[in-house]
């Protein structure tokens, strides 16, 4: 990181926290939306039959964190997809703290500009509680995975929760954060 590009955490409390405050009124420090967390989440429905793309997905989610994974497996048996309870079905992570804002850093100025015909991401991926969730359609686009490493190419969901009690609380601040949404000027 050069010393031009300043930590996102940095950001948030110099830059974010002031124009948040002024732009929505805020009258306690508490009040202002902040990032919670970040899940990662990788479904792999063929992992329940071949244990190696399990192993493999496990691999790639815990380089992409930078922490370990936890593998998920199916609550219950579903007899038409061959599915028995307790078989793995996908891996999840969950980033808090300095992981998260590293995280969201590395997703905003190395992994979305690296997705082909990039135009922004959707402004109206928020779940009506303040969450954001941003799908990719493949795991190579993060610089930790070589295309060598890649059996099995599989997207993910990112799901951004924060403490925003609506869905513009939360927009403006991911858009002061740097998110690049679609048809929004900075």
């Amino acid at each position: 990181m050069t010393t031009k590009t300043k930590n996102l955490k940095a950001k948030y409390q110099e830059e974010v926290v002031p124009a948040l405050k002024e732009k929505f009124g805020y009258k306690n420090i508490n009040q202002i939306p902040k990032l919670h967390k970040i899940v990662l989440n990788m479904g792999v429905g063929e992992a329940s039959h071949n244990s190696k793309i399990a192993e493999a997905i496990e691999a790639q989610l815990t380089k992409i964190a930078g922490q370990k994974c936890v593998v998920t497996k199916a609550k219950k048996s579903i007899a038409s997809y061959k599915l028995r309870e307790g078989m793995p079905v996908g891996a999840m992570v969950t980033l808090r703290g300095e992981r998260m804002y590293d995280f969201l850093q590395k997703l905003i100025c190395v992994v979305l500009p690296r997705i082909r015909d990039f135009r922004g991401v959707s402004p109206k991926s928020f779940d009506g509680r303040g969450n954001y969730t941003l799908g990719l359609k493949e795991q190579a686009l993060f610089p930790e995975i070589t295309y060598e490493e890649v059996d099995l190419v599989k997207g993910m969901n990112v799901s951004v929760i924060t403490t925003a009690e609506t869905d513009d609380e939360a927009r403006e601040l991911l858009r002061l954060l740097g998110m690049p949404f679609k048809g929004m000027n900075k």
